[in-house]
């Protein structure tokens, strides 16, 4: 399918910086015309532009990728990363799950525990049924397919009343510009469950570190915990132990 290719090809060039014409045949089978006809497409938002032989992204802000795309191919490091955020939570806790393809991960080493967990993450709604332990508050709103969440202004003003023991976030990226995100109406719901909770734990992946999106809901250092893989640049080890930021590499065995 067309439109589910493009995406595809989109995401490979977001993550990877830069793509030849022949790369892009062979990891997608297609022909050069199809490449072609398909990068012609995706130069137009401005955000990928092409160069010799190729393309490259043409700067560090990454577009919001459809949560199909994003969740097509499992992630070995998402799903360590979910499970050592599960870990910080005890009995009786009251967190926060916020929507992304690494935070549902957390649900496989949660569902023993006796805890509430307030979340816009269909997702997590759909895994925390069948666990009568787990006392579920969703956030009211609109459904937004593309990142399969509860979104709105409304979900927004009703976690305004509400406290959180931890509040796991997920990110676009995160730089020393701030934490970030694409999706417009989530802002509200991130800025607000960060603000609201003892306890802010970030969790992303090693790639998303040095990438900026559209909006910025928090600064890093109001992140108490960083869960995050091995391949964080160097450069934000240093710079997140020096702001005192508990970093914690999941391991993916």
């Amino acid at each position: 399918m067309k439109s589910r290719r493009l995406a595809e090809m989109e995401n490979y060039i977001l993550s990877h910086g830069s793509a030849t014409m022949e790369e892009l045949r062979d990891t997608f089978g297609i022909s050069m015309n199809t490449v072609r006809r398909d990068i012609a497409e995706l130069t137009k938002p401005g955000h990928i532009q092409k160069v010799y032989g190729g393309v490259k992204i043409t700067d560090k802000k990454s577009p919001l990728i459809p949560y199909a795309v994003r969740s097509s191919s499992p992630s070995t490091a998402k799903q360590a990363i979910g499970l050592k955020a599960a870990q910080l939570v005890k009995d009786r806790d009251i967190i926060f799950i916020d929507s992304g393809t690494t935070t549902m991960h957390m649900m496989d080493a949660l569902k023993d525990k006796h805890i509430t967990i307030i979340t816009n993450n269909i997702e997590v709604m759909v895994r925390a049924l069948d666990y009568d332990n787990i006392r579920l508050i969703v956030l009211p709103g609109e459904i937004h397919r593309k990142t399969h969440s509860i979104t709105g202004e409304e979900s927004a003003s009703y976690l305004n009343h509400m406290n959180t023991n931890i509040a796991f976030m997920a990110a676009t990226g995160a730089s020393r510009t701030g934490v970030t995100n694409s999706s417009p109406f989530e802002y509200s719901i991130k800025k607000t469950a960060v603000a609201h909770t003892e306890k802010a734990v970030l969790l992303l992946t090693g790639d998303k570190f040095g990438v900026t999106s559209l909006y910025s809901y928090a600064n890093l250092n109001q992140f108490q915990t960083v869960i995050t893989d091995s391949t964080v640049p160097d450069a934000y080890r240093n710079e997140l132990a020096e702001m005192g930021i508990d970093l914690q590499i999941a391991d993916q065995e």
